[in-house]
């Protein structure tokens, strides 16, 4: 059998950790191959150093034999291999069609851009992959989901022959979702191999060839889908079988109003908005990528001034308080972002942990350390936290847990009423189920909760009832008895 790619105890640490411990395997040319493991198991890390974004402390990568070792992305680019980040790597401030360029812009002579011809790769990129966003439109004016389209376009555009996805829909809708399996489809009929990091179990066992499991940096097995099954997989990849629960605070009936919104609107976004939140409710916002769902949340929060209407939380009206003290009163806010919104990543995970918490941690003009540790302490526990140290800068930590630490520092400071934006986006299997958890066990304390989700399965088997928006306005509510996907999914696209 002739393999693209090998890997020979290939080893990476960071500070004091371990990313990846002697990695041995093998991928075969032109199929799909899913890479899989809790967060913190080194996925990413090995990616990267397919990409030339890192370099490995010992070990071996070979492509068809020749051994390669990439000092550079562009290294990684011009021996075939393209990447698409989970993080998002665009620069907010140019524009499309200048993201797509980087590093090759089109020249008029020796000095002069040459724009019109930088339009047109761009827009022949776009087409390539049915994304219909203008070549002129800023990076920072497109919502998450179409800046991740952006990056799948560029990465796709350089025309390698192994492309690397690193969870690759954790922003997209369901028809992206669907268009991007299209092309991956199209990509490995045409010889691309495509290494396909996710923790979505359903979107792994329909789109790819071969499932390959890291644990704790190490490389537990691979299997051919057609011998592998989600029980096996999940205990490959945490050591142990992950018990089901059913959701408790669901044969209970809902408490005291805390939260009511009246006619909240704000123009080009959302319009005409009520909904109420009661306690030990989790109440879900469902709707299509740019149907409002997640700016209702940044208004309720304090976060957009032009927003209008009324906003009560247990009676009080929040309407003309700053986010600040909407905190205060017991508003939190987990927001879809969590790297432009929800952490200052150069910061240490003790610090980021503690941003919500100054006002309970200070003591005359310094900070409680010993309470700040011991709270730290509490929170990587409760939610299974993977760090080197308190003092660990947040960008040194995997995707999935630096969200682990946005949720963290909220549910320190024991909101009210929470709002969770995507709360398990880019989070493994066993995470989810602590996020799950901790979510059922907050409404059973009689807090009210609001969860906006794109995975309508986490809707529907978490929420007491759900709410719909289509196109900035809230278009119906389904009780939990009567919400099935196929009645969401139709109130979402605006089908009878």
């Amino acid at each position: 059998m002739h393999h693209v790619i090998s890997f020979t105890a290939l080893t990476k640490t960071f500070g004091g950790t371990t990313a990846l411990d002697r990695v041995t395997f093998s991928l075969e040319r032109g199929k799909v191959h899913a890479l899989m493991g809790e967060n913190g198991a080194g996925k990413s890390t090995l990616g990267k150093i397919m990409a030339g974004i890192y370099q490995p402390d010992s070990g071996q990568m070979k492509i068809d034999g020749t051994q390669v070792r990439f000092d550079s992305p562009r290294a990684a680019r011009h021996a075939g291999i393209g990447m698409v980040h989970q993080e998002l790597a665009l620069c907010p401030d140019l524009s499309v069609a200048e993201n797509l360029a980087l590093g090759m812009y089109p020249l008029k002579g020796r000095f002069l851009l040459n724009k019109k011809a930088m339009e047109a790769r761009a827009r022949s990129l776009l087409e390539n992959i049915g994304a219909p966003i203008s070549p002129e439109r800023l990076i920072k004016e497109l919502p998450v989901a179409l800046q991740q389209v952006v990056q799948i376009a560029g990465a796709v555009g350089t025309g390698a022959d192994i492309l690397v996805f690193d969870e690759p829909t954790s922003s997209l809708s369901d028809a992206e979702t669907r268009r991007l399996f299209e092309l991956i489809a199209r990509l490995r009929d045409r010889g691309v191999t495509i290494i396909y990091v996710s923790h979505r179990m359903s979107e792994v066992f329909e789109l790819c060839d071969t499932i390959s499991v890291l644990r704790d940096g190490r490389f537990v097995g691979a299997l051919p889908r057609s011998d592998a099954d989600q029980d096996t997989v999940v205990q490959m990849m945490i050591g142990r079988q992950l018990e089901a629960y059913f959701p408790e605070h669901l044969d209970r009936p809902p408490g005291n109003e805390i939260l009511r919104v009246d006619s909240l609107s704000s123009p080009g976004r959302f319009a005409d908005i009520s909904f109420s939140v009661r306690e030990g409710e989790i109440v879900g916002f469902a709707g299509l990528v740019g149907s409002g769902r997640s700016e209702i949340a940044t208004a309720v929060a304090g976060l957009d001034p032009k927003a209008t209407g009324k906003i009560f939380l247990l009676g009080r009206d929040l309407s003309g308080l700053s986010a600040r003290r909407r905190m205060r009163a017991g508003i939190g806010f987990v927001p879809e972002d969590r790297k432009r919104q929800g952490l200052a990543l150069p910061l240490s995970c003790r610090i980021n942990h503690s941003l919500t918490l100054l006002e309970t941690l200070r003591r005359v003009c310094f900070i409680d350390r010993r309470r700040e540790t011991g709270m730290l302490r509490q929170s990587i526990q409760d939610l299974a936290i993977k760090t080197p140290g308190f003092e660990t800068p947040v960008s040194h930590l995997s995707g999935g847990n630096q969200q682990k630490i946005v949720l963290a520092k909220w549910l320190a400071c024991s909101p009210r009423i929470l709002f969770l934006d995507e709360p398990t986006r880019g989070v493994d299997v066993g995470a989810k189920a602590s996020i799950h958890a901790l979510m059922e066990r907050l409404a059973r304390e009689g807090r009210g909760l609001v969860l906006i989700s794109s995975e309508l399965p986490e809707l529907l088997h978490l929420s007491t009832r759900i709410l719909v928006m289509r196109e900035g306005k809230m278009v119906g509510e389904a009780a939990r008895a009567e919400a099935t996907q196929d009645r969401l999914l139709r109130m979402m696209s605006g089908l009878t």
